[in-house]
């Protein structure tokens, strides 16, 4: 039995488990969107292609299965450049559908016609186009592959329009198997010599990849996280995390010395310093984690990724092992062995500094809401199994320093400074979890980029809850401003709406919060009504435009509010 094209592309991202698929529609793939129609796969419609991109990295982030966007050509693809960017960055599995313009108008500037390969081959792991209609299950098992294995990345996938409505009498494929490379025993050996004969280790964790099982371990912990905590606390080896990768490991495991990257604690950002062994696992040695290039290149270095490229990586790497976090803590030597000599007093110097980094501490704004004491009270107030959805700039790194992770599977947020994430990652989490509470967190300038977004929560029930820090300013560019041009703000003032209001017109309840005695009532009326009355939630913080964090947190580059 023949059948078309697109109808062979969704019944072949059936064959992969996929749940949903974000999109804005268009008529360039209009056969798989009909495809769609009686698809167990649901369909979710965002309102922006950058928006629906975001959701997707959500998606992937929280299930390790690449998340799906559909979009048009032209505007609709550079509208989801940002995604692609950032899953780019962040090493995220993605696989992006473009619909094209049909292959007998190419090369004569037909509307919305662009080149594929153009504008995407600099920024994904591979671009490819559908020019043959009986290759279409292939080429979409091709991309679910590409996208998830080695380095995760984005994949993008161009579909003619005419080539859609093509028939065919190919049938969808056997998805690939992603291999998890394995470290030899030789291998594990050497990295137990490095451990047991360093007195100052220190293990820097993070990209995706932690919520998978641990394969082959006999009442093994739930995930990869859990098991290097438990692991790492034996062998007396502290761990940090990479920036934004904040519950790769439970935050109350013995082991937590904090993350690095911006707005890390200096204690923390010394001991990297002062590492004798640094063993990064699922992450490289980029110039956000080491203060710009500055920090922990004289230690001795073991390098964990699943590709031998090492992306990213700077300075020396005196070991290199091909391994996912599950197949390493599948192989790793009994902690003892890995410990030597070495007593628990690295370990738990560096865990006492970050519980000390961890608690709130009065700021005493000169107007509206301390964020050290709102962010202290959500802390307190959240499910532990909470999911947090950042955005960028200086007002999620509250969120960031006193918000704490229960272990893989909590947290999205982009790794390249990308703003607008916030909003569609926590509706996402709300989809793929509805029984969780998932809390976006973000700036007035991030929230206005895609809080349209929250008609999706709407239109599928979903309850997230936001909380808008709103100083009227590009935070994080005021920053630079008054570094290099003090008293000199240019550029960076906002004009804000009424965000509870605002949130009332989803048909969800507002909070609008403008000092700090009145926030303990408003987040519990807010939480009541995203796990009771199940609407979306919005705590509105108004803080004083002068509320800057310590200086530490100044980033080189970036924008953000």
């Amino acid at each position: 039995m023949s059948t078309s094209a697109g109808h062979l592309i969704v019944r072949q991202l059936e064959a992969h488990g996929i749940r949903r698929v974000y999109s804005v529609p268009g008529e360039s793939f209009l056969d798989v969107l009909d495809g769609l129609h009686d698809s167990p796969i649901t369909t979710v419609v965002a309102r922006q292609e950058g928006g629906a991109g975001f959701m997707a990295l959500a998606e992937s982030r929280l299930t390790g299965t690449p998340g799906i966007v559909m979009v048009t050509r032209g505007p609709g693809a550079a509208n989801a450049m940002i995604a692609v960017h950032t899953a780019w960055q962040d090493a995220t599995a993605l696989v992006l559908f473009v619909g094209l313009i049909p292959v007998a108008d190419r090369g004569r500037d037909s509307f919305q016609e662009f080149s594929l390969d153009g504008w995407f081959g600099t920024t994904a792991k591979r671009v490819i186009v559908l020019d043959d209609e009986h290759r279409a299950a292939e080429v979409v098992s091709e991309a679910m592959h590409a996208a998830a294995s080695g380095r995760p990345g984005p994949v993008v996938v161009g579909l003619p329009e005419d080539v859609l409505v093509r028939m065919t009498a190919a049938m969808p494929v056997p998805p690939r198997s992603v291999p998890s490379p394995v470290p030899d025993a030789a291998s594990i050996g050497d990295l137990a010599s490095r451990l047991a004969g360093s007195t100052r280790p220190l293990i820097v964790v993070g990209g995706d990849g932690w919520c998978a099982p641990t394969p082959g371990m006999d009442g093994a912990p739930a995930t990869s996280g859990d098991a290097i905590a438990a692991w790492a606390e034996q062998a007396h080896v502290p761990i940090a995390a990479d920036w934004r990768a904040y519950d790769a490991v439970p935050h109350t495991s013995a082991a937590w010395a904090g993350y690095l990257g911006y707005y890390r604690s200096d204690a923390l950002a010394e001991a990297l310093s002062e590492a004798d062994l640094l063993v990064f696992i699922g992450c490289a040695r980029t110039d956000v984690l080491s203060d710009g290039y500055t920090r922990g290149f004289a230690a001795e270095t073991v390098l964990v990724l699943p590709e031998p490229e090492a992306t990213g990586h700077a300075g020396r790497i005196d070991q290199q092992l091909l391994a996912t976090p599950g197949s390493l803590m599948a192989s790793l030597p009994d902690p003892e062995e890995a410990m030597g000599t070495r007593g628990s007093g690295w370990m738990d110097r560096l865990a006492t500094e970050q519980r000390g980094f961890a608690t709130p501490a009065p700021e005493n704004p000169a107007t509206g809401v301390d964020l050290s004491a709102a962010f202290g009270l959500l802390e307190e107030k959240l499910p532990a199994d909470r999911i947090l959805a950042y955005g960028a700039g200086n007002a999620t790194l509250w969120g960031h320093r006193y918000l704490k992770h229960s272990g893989p599977g909590t947290l999205v947020a982009p790794r390249n400074g990308a703003m607008g994430v916030s909003i569609p990652a926590a509706v996402a989490a709300t989809l793929v979890h509805p029984e969780r509470v998932s809390v976006a967190i973000c700036g007035d300038g991030d929230f206005m980029m895609n809080g349209q977004e929250l008609a999706v929560a709407m239109a599928h029930g979903a309850a997230p809850l936001v909380v808008v820090v709103d100083n009227g300013v590009f935070a994080t560019i005021v920053q630079h401003q008054e570094r290099h041009y003090p008293g000199r703000p240019s550029g960076t003032a906002m004009t804000n709406p009424d965000f509870a209001g605002l949130i009332a017109t989803f048909g969800g309840h507002g909070e609008d919060v403008k000092n700090t005695a009145d926030a303990a009532a408003a987040i519990d009326r807010a939480l009541e009504a995203v796990t009771v009355r199940q609407i979306p939630a919005l705590l509105h913080l108004r803080i004083d435009p002068a509320t800057m964090p310590p200086s530490t947190a100044l980033p080189a580059f970036g924008a953000g509010a």
